[in-house]
């Protein structure tokens, strides 16, 4: 009993401590939560893909969840092949 005490000290705690950090650190840019269906078109990349689908967003985290959300292993998409990418 006194162990499930201790360790809902501890979460509280916890939980507090990540609440007061998070309010003075600046979160970084993150891509857009909707999702679109497009072409990749004739020798177009993931990074040429990721900005013409999300321009305002960073490159890197654009392609980072093309390739997560597609389970894309390679960075050279094939020309008419559909993939789900954030859509802005």
């Amino acid at each position: 009993m006194a162990l499930a005490g201790l360790s809902a000290l501890i979460t509280l705690w916890l939980g507090a401590l990540a609440q007061f950090s998070s309010e003075r650190v600046a979160m970084p840019a993150t891509v857009a939560a909707a999702l679109g269906v497009v072409e990749v078109q004739a020798g177009e990349t993931l990074e040429q893909l990721a900005g013409r689908v999300l321009p305002e967003a960073p490159v890197v985290q654009t392609v980072e969840r093309i390739r997560a959300l597609n389970k894309l292993e390679t960075a050279s998409p094939v020309a008419g092949r559909t993939l789900i990418a954030p859509v802005g």
